[in-house]
């Protein structure tokens, strides 16, 4: 199988006009967000001369020419920055060089291995400081294309990792899955609900994020929390993009990551709202021909719609949905992706993911909990 990516070339057509065999329909009205350019590069000005100074009436004595400056004095920081450079990792727990330390009590104690090292510099990376809120957006028009699953991996990674501030969000337009996927909480409420009852949030000094609890649900030992889509049966009507504004903009008040759930409909308002938005577009696949091909059909209509920089603000995690896949199909998926995004991270099938049902994060196999400390400390890099 083979793919011919799109044109990386910027593309400014008012409208998306997607390929004559696109399963979706008609043209994308609405124009993305333009990313920011990049800076200019660096150029080096060269000094001008000076103007001829004004005869002096009288002469000024003799100055020295050469004035050494006063060397630069260390200043706390700079040590505790210096220092913070070669942090000691600690003695290794992986592999043979951990059984050493545990066999010998701590009297052998190896250094760690490159793997284990590798593993504490993603965890790293995942900790970093952001500079103010970041909303990540998982994407892809196909169902079955692991979103909903990958928001809750990724969101259990990243709350566990740093600690809490995380919310996972299901911005479907009408009923998305990330609710009944993720753990219950002691209320039924969503994001229709919490758009009903917004205005007790109007004031900022008076609102806590204590008062979201009625409306998110705490995933426990995860450290992060989820805001359901619609579940009333009895309801009619879908989210618009002034609904995703105000609610992103309640979340980035009291939470430092939003993982954003996007649905199917690449068409709808609030989807557009969160392609917009977001700081880091993440293309979820499987090893399917079906969900991959509409990943690149969707990154063929983001920069056929003038999504700039499009590259280097996405990244792509291709899941395998059974024990066997295609192993060349797996192939061409990651030579492609690699064309069109940042980066591109393969997730192990994981059984404990099947059912279809709550994620059992403790049941998460060792290789699936690696593969998402390795995407998930690409996306905080990227942010």
């Amino acid at each position: 199988m083979s793919y011919l990516p799109a044109d990386d070339g910027p593309n400014h057509r008012a409208e998306l006009r997607p390929p004559t065999d696109d399963p979706l329909g008609g043209p994308l009205t609405r124009p993305l967000r333009q990313a920011p350019a990049e800076p200019p590069a660096h150029r080096t000005v060269e000094p001008t001369a000076p103007e001829p100074a004004a005869a002096a009436t009288e002469p000024e004595p003799d100055r020295p020419s050469d004035v050494p400056s006063a060397p630069r004095v260390t200043s706390a920081t700079d040590f505790l920055e210096r220092r913070a450079e070669h942090t000691d990792h600690g003695p290794a727990t992986w592999g043979w060089r951990g059984k050493v330390r545990k066999w010998t009590g701590g009297t052998v104690s190896p250094q760690m291995g490159p793997a284990e090292m590798q593993y504490a510099r993603d965890r790293r990376a995942i900790q970093r400081d952001f500079d103010g809120p970041r909303t990540i957006a998982f994407l892809n028009p196909k169902g079955g294309a692991a979103k909903t699953t990958g928001v809750l991996v990724a969101g259990y990674t990243f709350g566990t990792v740093r600690g809490g501030g995380v919310v996972a969000w299901d911005n479907n337009e009408t009923r998305g899955t990330l609710g009944i996927r993720g753990q219950r909480g002691g209320h039924t409420n969503t994001t229709r609900e919490l758009l009903e009852d917004l205005e007790r949030f109007n004031d900022v000094y008076q609102a806590r994020i204590g008062d979201l609890g009625s409306f998110v649900r705490s995933q426990g030992d995860a450290h992060f929390d989820v805001l359901a889509s619609d579940e009333r049966p009895d309801v009619t009507g879908t989210i618009k993009a002034a609904d995703f504004t105000a609610v992103h903009g309640l979340l980035e008040r009291f939470y430092r990551l939003i993982l954003v759930d996007t649905g199917n409909n690449m068409r709808a308002e609030n989807w557009l709202a969160a392609a917009e938005t977001a700081d880091l577009l993440v293309v979820t696949t499987t090893v399917r021909e079906d969900t991959g091909y509409s990943g690149l059909w969707m990154l063929d209509a983001l920069q056929d719609a003038g999504y700039e920089d499009l590259k280097r603000k996405t990244i792509t995690v291709i899941s395998e949905p059974s024990s066997h896949v295609d192993e060349q199909l797996a192939e061409d998926l990651v030579e492609v992706y690699e064309q069109r995004t940042k980066a591109v991270f393969r997730v192990p099938y994981d059984p404990a993911l099947v059912p279809g049902s709550v994620v059992p994060y403790e049941q998460l196999t060792d290789a699936t909990r690696m593969a998402w400390v390795q995407a998930c400390a690409a996306m905080a890099s990227q942010l």
